[in-house]
């Protein structure tokens, strides 16, 4: 919105620095943490009077009891500054704004309804697995739609730090797109176990795809790096630091310990965009290592129900995901959180690596 006081350029040049996306994205990163700064509080308190409380596992870490009750939906201001902060900065013509949004808010509304599901009903398990994956296919379906339809796009993908090499998926982009998506969503969900946790890996996350949006979006920079070029794209890069800024705000209050909880509304939308962006700047493997984090506590879960099932009770991990299984060796939690960050700091030094190592 903001963007359009460049047309009064003429009459006071110091508008024309909000052509600039770089400008753009710093008021978006800062406007985004402003409002959960400031609305934190109020939004805290109200999820306490509605008695919108998170649900303890009986099975998890002992420590974790002491969560029983701590206000969730956390992610709903989340989304709420992540909104008004693209709308804010962000070109609104821009087609590619409006499709992450709108995949960021739809799977944002999934997770809302299975939260709400769980606290409003006793013994309530939320949306039922099968109900749960059909709406999040439906969603990324329409990404991988209207890219595929879309004429600048191509079914070819781009591979870290292979340079020359480009498969061609074909009509096997459509599902290809989905299960990053499903995949990506899912995996955060799978990682929001522990104080802070989650949010962690997702603003280092959203600060790589920040940069790799707005290389793709500039032709001298992706000619010069041999990425794809997306018309476009660059200013997914207001959207990246909207979405950095609200984690960041959220942090103050989900750092150890927890105010608040994000809940499914937002693991699950946060998952959602940074598949959806991913996509979108043709990085889809880059996802892999930058979230690594979530990969590891994803494939970590896999691997504990396919090894239950096999060995007919056997387990690999003391409990899945992997998060927790560090706990139950007697790690404390701020430890494990931590660490998982550092973790995911060296994963996104590595991904920015593949700009030129190829």
């Amino acid at each position: 919105m903001l963007y359009w006081l460049t047309l009064l350029q003429a009459e006071f040049s110091g508008f024309n620095v909000f052509r600039y996306i770089t400008f753009r994205s710093v008021g978006a990163a800062v406007t985004a943490f402003a409002v959960m700064y400031l609305c934190g509080p109020r939004f805290i308190a109200l999820m306490r009077r509605l008695k919108f409380g998170q649900m303890v596992r009986d099975d998890g870490p002992a420590s974790h009891l002491a969560k029983q009750g701590v206000p969730t939906m956390g992610g709903l201001l989340m989304l709420a500054a992540i909104f008004v902060s693209t709308i804010l900065w962000a070109r609104l013509n821009n087609t590619l704004v409006w499709l992450v949004l709108g995949v960021t808010v739809f799977y944002g509304l999934i997770g809302g309804i299975d939260d709400y599901r769980k606290i409003s009903k006793s013994n309530s398990k939320g949306l039922s697995p099968r109900g749960k994956l059909l709406l999040q296919i439906a969603g990324a379906a329409v990404v991988a739609f209207y890219l595929f339809c879309h004429p600048q796009y191509s079914s070819q993908l781009s591979l870290p730090f292979f340079k020359n090499w480009h498969p061609d998926l074909g009509w096997c982009y459509l599902p290809f797109v989905v299960v990053v998506i499903i995949g990506a969503s899912n995996a955060v969900n799978l990682t929001d176990g522990l104080d802070g946790l989650a949010v962690g890996p997702s603003m280092i996350t959203a600060a790589v795809y920040l940069l790799f949006a707005y290389l793709a979006g500039n032709l001298v920079y992706a000619h010069y790096l041999d990425i794809p070029y997306i018309i476009d794209s660059g200013e997914l890069a207001i959207f990246c630091a909207a979405l950095f800024g609200s984690c960041l705000g959220f942090l103050w209050f989900n750092a150890y310990p927890a105010q608040i909880f994000m809940g499914d509304v937002g693991s699950l939308a946060l998952g959602g965009a940074i598949g959806t962006i991913a996509i979108i700047v043709k990085q889809e493997f880059l996802l892999v290592i930058v979230g690594g984090v979530f990969v590891m506590e994803a494939v970590s879960v896999i691997m504990q129900v396919v090894y239950f099932k096999m060995t007919h009770g056997k387990r690999i991990f003391l409990m899945a995901p992997f998060h927790h299984h560090f706990e139950k060796q007697g790690w404390h939690e701020q430890k494990v959180v931590v660490r998982f960050w550092i973790i995911s700091v060296v994963l996104g030094i590595i991904a920015i690596a593949t700009l030129k190592l190829r």
